[in-house]
């Protein structure tokens, strides 16, 4: 199944790539080749016309390829397109940008001991946790970006101080009225208005419910990290893998119920306004 992570795996191979043939050790290697090529094309009698070029493209081969098996550099890459896919830049809340940008540093260290394990049970297990991160990073990005919008909607800051005075303007209205065609009319007008105050209360419960998540699952995912560094042959045999991972899945359909509840009330409040 493809996820978010596979895609940007594939889009990081072909950066790690365009990074090794642009890194400084390249273009010695081929300013080398050309400078050899033409000064020193036989330096020896057995030597072939296309010996030097050949060596050169050994060494072009040599570091792509110990760019794509780098940790370090496979990590950055990957780390540099989850900055553009989950931008913290977007997020114009100081302490809502800065759990974003927390929550990309774990997911990269995280990558960095994914890439340092060897090919077998361990590396497959833990890129299945990766995989499972990846939906949980896209989760808090996702509700770090509706808690700032709803941070900064002026609108719904106005509608929660006019609200209350124009129920109790109406409410008093209603009782001084003793025509019964606008009574009948008060009374849909304060029900409205009555639902509306509601939504945004609930709303507002929702959004202090979101910003606690918010630390806590930051907290979870720190405890994550300290966990991946533990892992070896013997705690996947013991079962702290699937343990790890059940926790992880836990995190994240959580977190996934509370954006789709968040956006299902900010949208029912955003159209009552």
């Amino acid at each position: 199944m493809t996820t978010i992570r596979t895609e940007l795996q594939e889009q990081a191979k072909s950066a790690i790539l365009q990074y090794a043939i642009l890194r400084w050790e390249s273009a010695v290697v081929v300013a080398m080749t050309v400078v050899l090529f033409f000064l020193l094309r036989r330096p020896f009698a057995w030597w072939p016309p296309f010996g030097w070029p050949l060596l050169g493209l050994i060494a072009l081969l040599v570091l792509a390829y110990s760019s794509l098996n780098d940790p370090e550099t496979n990590a950055r890459v990957l780390r540099d397109l989850f900055q553009e896919q989950f931008n913290p830049r977007q997020v114009r809340d100081k302490e809502l940008r800065e759990d974003v940008e927390s929550a990309l540093e774990y997911q990269r260290r995280i990558e960095t001991e994914i890439q340092k394990q060897r090919a077998g049970l361990i590396r497959d297990r833990m890129e299945e946790t990766a995989n499972q991160i990846t939906t949980w990073l896209s989760n808090i990005y996702q509700l770090a970006l509706r808690v700032d919008a709803y941070r900064a909607d002026d609108l719904l800051v106005r509608e929660r101080e006019v609200l209350p005075k124009e129920l109790e303007r109406l409410t008093a209205q209603r009782k001084a009225e003793s025509n019964v065609t606008v009574q009948k009319q008060l009374d849909d007008v304060i029900a409205g208005k009555g639902k509306h105050w509601q939504t945004l209360r609930d709303l507002d419960a929702r959004m202090k419910q979101a910003a606690l998540q918010l630390e806590q699952s930051l907290t979870a995912l720190a405890t994550v990290y300290s966990q991946i560094q533990l892992i070896d042959a013997q705690s996947v045999g013991s079962g702290q893998a699937e343990r790890l991972q059940s926790d992880i899945n836990e995190q994240v359909a959580r977190l996934n119920d509370l954006v789709v509840s968040i956006n299902e009330v900010y949208d029912y409040s955003s159209k009552g306004l």
